[in-house]
């Protein structure tokens, strides 16, 4: 840094460290085990990240920003990886010997997620430390590992790397002198000193031309006095023991090779191995050797060896320099995400807004121009038990539609048993006429009734009709809007109920008695009930999002009465829509609701239904894509399209009820709240009232 004069600069730092270590991160490296003779104390087992930090701090004439520790395997691939996109296994063959490759995350169960690939460091020196490779380790390879500073670890390297390719050579001459075999028997102390041959001289022992004239000068040194047959005999060894090696590394790299292969699932695999190290390098024979081996071992490949330039320094400067990029993008992208984590104080002040709302929908003086509509359903009780008979049930909320026979049994064993059929809306009928919606709802009717062989029975009838209402009684509801991409013509500001009964007169099929119009968040309260009596709240979260509960009377001024209670449909979706929640709705939710067919209507549930939440994920990855944060900045024309990405998507990837419930909690720590999952709300929850619409219509008939 001195000589660069950039010691005053607080530089981003990539560390090569070319030691086994377990990393949690790409800034964290906890060394496994010293290797290459390697010994100092108080370093395995710690974060060589810390000891390097800790040392930059106790020198104190500069400062550095320690991005990435990089294995230097990894280097080799990610400097061939900038020269050929086709890059993804690196390798080292020198002093030590290593693999990397680029492994499907789905497969690494030691890191969270599914979704794209990450570099596996396979640290391949250790392979055969469990004894898989104890049939084919010689004798020279025992004695090597004996004498070794790690007895029992790392044998592969052991086996193929430069480091012990030498001393190899030199344990298998001392037992052929003693056999007679060389240099007429003769031994001498040079001889029998550990690294008086080195993996330098083996390959410049094998050179074509000059090798047999080094290896005379070589065991000339030795004190040996060989011959010429002594010469060619000892080429021959060293031979022997590097194409061993070759044959190793390629039938390891051949493992890897196959797995990614599998990984894709192609027929053919095409695929680019960096690779470095002075063996690899130097030795005159050994690249060719290792090309020809991979090749046979794995025909179904093609594969390209790419020489790394200074894979160690190049690449570690490259994985810092992404990490570096990384690290900012995802600071940019966090900036932009923390629009979405609302804080304690802001949940609480939403609370608050919502209470206001909750008031100026209650008050007759304000419930015209309120917003959060708080609409009377005139469900005035909640299942007793004593409810019996068949009903029929429609539940129309979204681009299905069901009809359902449910038949309730009161008594000690109490049942509710259910029969229903699914009947798609088209596009063209939900954004039609009027008359064509509700032609088309007692089409599907006359169908289910004749399925169930019951069209000559005058059933009760309960409507699941999950729009905005204002209802005048139980069985009467004005469709104050259409939502969830409804928009059939003449219906809005009309009584559905009536809409349905002269449907069913034009159809001169059948009679039905429709007792009640349900909103599907009420049955969803009333199927909870008739299992838990305590139940006075309902609440959906779905394709729209809603909630209703059990008001006192006295506080509904748009309904005579004070004495008892009623049920109270909030229609919570249309919260913000008078501009309340301005100050948390992010550039996403306003392109959404800009996007929508009702802009400007329904923005609280454009924010937190399952309707829109796959499309705000979509246009946040639009918008980092726009910033080359996501996908290399091209944005694809499936990601243009609008609704591509589903909520069922978020649901994979997200557990949306755990949050839910902790949050509540958090928000109302003096309510003690019980969640019962609701069974089919809008189909048995219709029946349930329509139930108790036929006992409280006998009551007031009777008290008349």
């Amino acid at each position: 840094m001195e000589k660069q004069k950039i010691k005053d600069k607080k530089l981003p730092v990539g560390f090569t460290f070319s030691f086994p270590c377990a990393q949690t991160k790409l800034d964290e490296a906890v060394l496994v085990t010293w290797t290459k003779k390697f010994k100092a104390s108080g370093v395995e087992g710690a974060d060589v990240v810390k000891l390097l930090n800790k040392a930059i701090k106790k020198r104190g004439d500069y400062e550095a920003d320690i991005m990435a520790v990089v294995n230097d395997t990894v280097g080799t691939m990610m400097t061939c990886g900038f020269d050929d996109q086709r890059c993804e296994v690196g390798i080292i063959i020198g002093t030590g010997t290593n693999a990397c490759y680029m492994e499907e995350l789905r497969h690494i169960d030691l890191v969270e997620g599914d979704e794209g690939r990450m570099c596996i460091n396979t640290e391949w020196g250790a392979f055969g430390d469990d004894g898989s490779l104890e049939d084919i380790r010689t004798e020279f390879d025992r004695e090597i590992d004996r004498g070794s500073v790690n007895p029992g670890k790392q044998l592969f390297e052991k086996m193929a790397s430069g480091m012990y390719m030498g001393e190899l050579v030199r344990l298998i001459l001392v037992k052929m002198a003693k056999e007679g075999l060389l240099f007429e028997g003769r031994i001498t102390p040079e001889l029998l000193t550990k690294g008086k041959i080195e993996t330098k001289h083996v390959s410049a022992i094998e050179k074509t031309k000059e090798g047999l004239k080094k290896c005379m000068e070589i065991l000339t040194r030795l004190g040996v006095e060989p011959s010429d047959e002594d010469c060619l005999a000892v080429q021959h060894v060293c031979t022997i023991v590097s194409f061993r090696s070759a044959n190793l590394i390629s039938a390891t790299l051949g493992g890897i090779l196959s797995r990614l292969k599998e990984n894709k699932g192609v027929a053919r695999l095409r695929t680019t191995v960096g690779i470095d190290g002075s063996l690899y390098k130097m030795h005159p024979q050994y690249a060719r050797r290792l090309h020809k081996t991979v090749r046979r071992l794995v025909p179904d490949s093609d594969v390209r060896f790419l020489l790394s330039e200074s894979g160690s320094a190049k690449g570690a400067a490259m994985v810092t320099a992404v990490a570096y990029r990384l690290t900012e993008q995802a600071r940019q992208i966090q900036q932009t995400l923390a629009e979405f984590r609302l804080s304690k104080t802001q949940l609480l002040e939403v609370k608050k807004r919502m209470r206001v709302e909750i008031e100026r929908g209650l008050k007759k003086n304000t419930h015209e121009e309120a917003t959060v509509k708080m609409l009377p359903t005139f469900v005035r009780s909640t299942p007793d038990g004593t409810e019996n008979g068949d009903f029929l049930a429609l539940d129309l909320g979204g681009t299905n539609f069901r009809v359902l026979l449910v038949k309730i049994r009161s008594g000690k064993r109490r049942t509710v048993e259910m029969h229903n059929k699914i009947y798609a809306i088209p596009i063209e009928v939900m954004q039609g006429t009027g008359e064509e919606l509700f032609d088309h709802i007692v089409y599907c009717i006359s169908d289910f009734l004749d399925y169930m062989g019951m069209k000559s029975a005058r059933l009760p009838l309960g409507f699941t009709f999950s729009f905005p209402c204002h209802q005048t009684s139980l069985d009467a509801g004005i469709l104050v809007t259409w939502t969830k991409g409804f928009k059939a013509t003449d219906c809005e500001g009309e009584d559905v109920v009536e809409l349905l009964r002269e449907a069913i007169k034009r159809k001169e099929e059948f009679e039905l008695d429709v007792v009640a119009i349900v909103n599907d968040t009420v049955g969803t309260m009333m199927t909870c009930a008739y299992e838990e009596p305590t139940c006075e709240v309902g609440l959906i979260a779905g394709t729209g999002s809603n909630a209703c509960y059990m008001e006192e009377m006295r506080n509904i001024e748009i309904v005579e009465g004070n004495e008892g209670r009623m049920c109270v449909n909030m229609e919570w979706g249309a919260f913000g829509d008078n501009g309340c929640l301005d100050d948390i709705r992010t550039q996403y939710d306003q392109a959404v609701d800009e996007n929508s067919l009702n802009e400007g209507k329904q923005r609280y549930e454009k924010m937190c239904s399952g309707m829109y939440l796959g499309e705000i994920v979509r246009q946040i990855l639009i918008d980092l894509t726009k910033r080359g944060f996501l996908f290399r900045g091209q944005i694809s024309e499936t990601l243009k399209t609008r609704g591509i990405f589903e909520t069922k998507f978020l649901s994979q990837i997200e557990s949306f009820s755990r949050i839910f419930l902790q949050t509540v909690k958090e928000l109302a720590p003096k309510c003690d709240v019980n969640f019962l999952l609701s069974e089919d709300g809008s189909g048995k929850g219709a029946a349930l009232i329509t139930a108790v619409g036929c006992r409280q219509r006998e009551l007031d008939a009777q008290q008349h």
